[in-house]
């Protein structure tokens, strides 16, 4: 199956509220990513056991590991959880950058290094969530 079909499939299967939410924050990455690599997580690891929700990716970076090795991944990513919606930007090395940055203007989410995560776009300024994923660290 395609990596577009996965990514149709998943978003299908949401509630009719985060299905929405998804098809805008996908349209929206997709306008200011056009041309990334589209990726799809479905959050099983190599036994098919479920450790993570699925993810849609955006982009390429390369994660550097301590022991020199490297391993290509998604730069911006998008996935349903229970309690919302989480949107990932990979790379940042200052942790704090995206709460200092966009805590004060986003309206209703929460942070960590690299997460912005809400309830609902009604929740949110979703401009400023564009100008989130805009970044290429």
């Amino acid at each position: 199956m395609s990596i577009q079909k996965q990514i149709d499939n998943y978003i299908a299967e949401q509630s009719e509220q985060k299905r929405s939410d998804m098809n805008v924050i996908h349209n929206l990455v997709m306008k200011v990513r056009p041309d990334s690599k589209l990726w799809f997580l479905d959050g099983k690891n190599e036994e098919g056991k479920i450790v993570t929700n699925p993810n849609i990716g955006y982009g390429s970076y390369n994660i550097h590991y301590a022991d020199g090795s490297t391993r290509e991944f998604y730069q911006v990513g998008l996935s349903a959880n229970t309690k919302g919606i989480s949107v990932y930007i990979m790379g940042i090395e200052d942790k704090n950058y995206l709460p200092k940055t966009y805590r004060d203007r986003i309206g209703k989410a929460k942070f960590t290094g690299y997460c912005i995560s809400f309830k609902s776009l009604k929740d949110i300024d979703v401009a400023v969530l564009e100008e989130a994923v805009c970044l290429r660290p």
